[in-house]
């Protein structure tokens, strides 16, 4: 078996998406989508396309600006596309890609997994804070 120097392994790791090394790509892209108000987005889409004020007021406390940022960076990933209807005023809706959709039932389960533990995580907060102070 020959030996590789560590620059030879961490480049067959960026090759094979190894997000624990510091130059693999999926780390940007795992950095995306850590993002709340990502995650957010996704489980609204699920039912279908909507346009940037319906996500907004269906997204309680996002900007408009990380609204906007947030769809940008979905668009880039190819997780939604932006459809534009030529209208007075014009039109612009965003809709889940096959690749969003696919990605929007594994947010949708952590979401509910967060709705579902709420309770446990704040005692275990109450806890830690107790023996804290």
């Amino acid at each position: 078996m020959p030996v590789r120097t560590a620059a030879q392994r961490r480049r067959e790791a960026k090759l094979a998406y190894d997000a624990f090394m510091a130059e693999c790509p999926s780390r940007q892209l795992l950095d995306t989508l850590s993002d709340k108000w990502v995650t957010l987005v996704l489980v609204a889409l699920a039912h279908g396309p909507l346009r940037h004020a319906e996500l907004a007021r269906q997204i309680a406390g996002v900007s408009q600006k990380m609204l906007t940022q947030t769809l940008r960076a979905l668009e880039r990933d190819g997780m939604l596309t932006r459809s534009v209807t030529p209208t007075v005023p014009v039109r612009v809706d965003y809709e889940l890609t096959p690749l969003g959709a696919d990605l929007q039932r594994e947010v949708r389960a952590i979401k509910a997994w967060a709705e579902r533990y709420m309770p446990r995580v704040l005692a275990a907060r109450r806890s830690y804070d107790a023996r804290r102070s």
